[in-house]
């Protein structure tokens, strides 16, 4: 029963963790690279009203926000978790997957960043986060 509770706090606190660090990274990047002047981020009608007048340069952040975020949350699950590691880090990246999905629908953003994101900033991510960790090996 408690490996079963600490796989559960793995992954759930490894999707928080990762949400957070990936809302940071948002945040960040709107300071660092500001928006063009006269749009509104606020709110997801602002963004989807102004998202043209957005250069290559306003996705490096969301990109990195993504990537990092869910590398975060997958090297958490799998460093917690006691059994069904590999398994519990991709659900991470997975999950973080369906999100970007749902975004690529819902904001008209550039179809190469869109592929660029959804290819490598969650899947492989996470599959990375995971040879990260050292295993130790019994002999």
């Amino acid at each position: 029963m408690r490996i079963i509770i600490q796989n559960g706090v793995a992954l759930i606190v490894g999707l928080v963790l990762g949400s957070f660090i990936n809302m940071g990274i948002i945040m960040l990047g709107g300071n660092i690279i500001p928006p063009p002047p006269g749009t509104d981020i606020t709110t997801e009608e602002g963004l989807k009203a102004s998202m043209h007048l957005f250069g290559i340069e306003h996705f490096v952040f969301p990109f990195l926000a993504h990537a990092l975020g869910t590398f975060a949350g997958a090297l958490f699950a799998f460093w917690v978790a006691k059994s069904y590691r590999l398994f519990f880090a991709l659900i991470i990246g997975f999950v973080f997957l369906l999100g970007g999905t749902y975004m690529v629908f819902v904001l008209p953003s550039p179809i190469g960043f869109n592929i660029i994101d959804l290819v490598f900033a969650y899947i492989p991510m996470a599959y990375l986060a995971t040879r990260c960790v050292p295993v130790k090996i019994n002999k």
